[in-house]
């Protein structure tokens, strides 16, 4: 599958982990690991609330289709 999003690699560069993201998004770690590996995308709202958590513009978490 193509990538979608950078959440994993944004957290590898904070030095944080998906277990942590998930407790602080109050989602699974099932779910937040699903994100990671783009095996499915997060909601726009979800997208945006990880944003803020990792403290990055939401368009760091996107990967560029250029």
């Amino acid at each position: 599958m193509e990538r979608i999003n950078r959440i994993k690699e944004v957290l590898v560069i904070q030095g944080k982990s998906q277990v942590w993201l998930a407790e602080e998004l109050g989602k699974s770690t099932t779910s937040v690991t699903a994100f990671c590996n783009n095996k499915s995308q997060p909601h726009l709202k979800d997208l945006k609330r990880i944003a803020e958590i990792l403290d990055v513009d939401i368009r760091e978490l996107l990967v560029s289709t250029k």
